[in-house]
């Protein structure tokens, strides 16, 4: 489902990829502890603040992150029991393997 929508174009605008929220919710949820979303939320803030790439606010990228958790969720790369996030870990890699990919793709 995440990929479907990064292959879409949507008037005349250009194909978007793999965003860094995306990316770094997979690496975080990829080293196979659970999470509650606050927990997950802070990890994942540091992670981005560290690369430079948390733009627009704290809130308004917790709404974005907790958007895309429920993307992955939907998609079948994370299980969520209760309040508590795991992800697949074959689905995560399959996925970041697809974002890698489409990344090295539109670099060229």
């Amino acid at each position: 489902m995440v990929m479907e929508r990064m292959n879409q174009t949507s008037s005349g605008f250009s194909r978007r990829g793999p965003d860094t929220i995306t990316e770094e919710l997979v690496a975080v949820l990829l080293k196979n502890n659970p999470f509650e979303f606050k927990a997950l939320f802070e990890v994942l803030y540091a992670n981005l603040r560290a690369r430079n790439a948390a733009s627009g606010g704290e809130e308004m990228l917790r709404l974005r992150a907790y958007e895309k958790l429920q993307s992955l969720v939907g998609s079948g790369a994370v299980r969520k029991t209760g309040k508590t996030y795991q992800g697949i870990k074959t689905a995560l890699m399959d996925l970041n393997a697809r974002m890698v990919e489409f990344r090295a793709r539109v670099a060229h």
